[in-house]
């Protein structure tokens, strides 16, 4: 089933008040359940849990993903799974909508968390404490509800944008519920049977998850006089490294640095293969490009020159070259200058996405279309459920859309 939208010449056209009433047409369900209690409960669950991975992916690597594909298939998989053992029944499209939004709003709330405050901490050197830090991120949680209804109105209900993540998670609601029965159970096993595989290699280069299992559980250090416990290493260069010091191999050097100091190691981040999976590979070259370009060549030559030194700190100790080192001496201003520059070129390209922020564009007012009321029963009479068209005379529809004050004052708000 392919999702219902509007043309482009009906984009361009069509005004605000035709569009609504196209939506009530061929979009609404007013007879069946949306936000409900299970829907907020599950979404409230799901955005918890998902944060936490945006925030540690965060941490990581300065990356925001959206948790709301992931939200969607939990949630249908959940359910599902639910309604076959004969404990709930199945959720609705629009529940599993309802849920994917409030989880996605949670997954993107720990934004701040890694962007602003991460930078005032690494300047002040000190921690808010975790009630400042809370009143924060609800006030700019709240600010942003509230700039998201003008310019939902504006980008959504007028001039029809498609936004990619959405429109992803409602292709794949409309794949879940509409397609094959098997389709979405299949999916929900393939999710499951990843997750599985990444945990399991996640514990295994975890040297906290090894201890646990090792020491705590098998006791091996009792009874097979183990001192360490054994773990992958999630860099995998370092059994060549290991190997070379037993060997005496040489180390891998550019212009004289050794390579581990540039920060250029083979790391399996399970993580990380999500990341670039979601990202694509358009994106994930060009990080890639710049990657190597830094580290690869410019670095190298600035270490060379004596522009990137080994710093002396203010207790007297020498801190070496490193990543960190040179991304802070360096990499960051030319990275940050491109970021910027680039974005801000590319904007500014096009000035007509500005002009539509402020511009009210005059079209042609259409003929009254007389339709229900979303609500239940307006002022005026007009019914909703028995509606079945839009004439004038259609059964249980009293009063015409342009005659109703409540039914046109609820489409001019939107």
């Amino acid at each position: 089933m392919s999702l219902p939208h509007l043309s482009d010449e009906q984009i361009a056209t069509w005004t605000r008040e035709q569009k609504d009433r196209w939506w009530l047409e061929n979009v609404f369900r007013g007879n069946m359940a949306q936000l409900t209690l299970r829907s907020a409960f599950t979404g409230f669950l799901l955005g918890g849990i998902l944060a936490a991975t945006n925030l540690y992916i965060g941490a990581k690597t300065g990356i925001s993903v959206g948790v709301g594909l992931t939200s969607v298939i939990l949630a249908f998989s959940l359910y599902r799974g639910l309604a076959r053992a004969g404990l709930a029944t199945d959720f609705t499209i629009l529940e599993n909508n309802c849920t994917q939004s409030i989880a996605t709003a949670a997954g993107y709330m720990t934004a701040p968390l890694i962007s602003a405050l991460a930078a005032y901490m690494l300047v002040t050197g000190t921690i808010p404490p975790a009630w400042h830090l809370i009143v924060w991120l609800v006030v700019v949680a709240l600010i942003g509800v509230l700039l998201a209804f003008p310019l939902k109105r504006r980008f959504i209900n007028e001039e029809q944008m498609p936004f990619p993540e959405g429109r992803a998670c409602g292709v794949v609601l409309d794949a879940l519920y509409h397609g094959k029965g098997d389709e979405g159970v299949y999916k929900a096993r393939l999710l499951g049977l990843t997750a599985g595989a990444t945990a399991l290699y996640q514990m295994g280069v975890s040297d906290g998850w090894m201890r646990l299992i090792q020491f705590k559980v098998l006791q091996l250090h009792r009874w097979a006089g183990l001192d360490e416990p054994w773990h992958l290493h999630e860099r995998l260069d370092t059994y060549y490294y290991d190997l070379a010091a037993r060997l005496q191999w040489a180390t891998p050097r550019i212009l004289g640095t050794d390579i581990r100091q540039l920060g250029l190691r083979l790391t399996l981040d399970a993580a990380m293969l999500g990341v670039g999976g979601l990202m694509g590979i358009r994106v994930a070259s060009s990080v890639m490009l710049g990657a190597f370009v830094n580290f690869f060549v410019l670095a190298p030559l600035m270490i060379q020159r004596g522009d990137i030194v080994a710093r002396i700190a203010a207790d007297g100790t020498t801190t070496a070259i490193s990543r960190t080192e040179i991304v802070n001496q360096w990499a960051l201003w030319w990275g940050v200058t491109m970021m910027i520059v680039g974005s801000l070129v590319g904007l500014l390209g096009k000035p007509d996405l500005f002009k539509s922020l402020f511009r009210r564009k005059r079209r042609p007012v259409a003929p009254a279309v007389p339709m229900c009321s979303p609500t239940s029963r307006c002022r005026s009479g007009c019914r909703t459920s028995a509606c079945p068209s839009a004439s004038p005379r259609a059964p249980g529809c009293r009063t015409p859309i342009s005659a109703c004050r409540g039914c046109s004052r609820w489409l001019r708000s939107r």
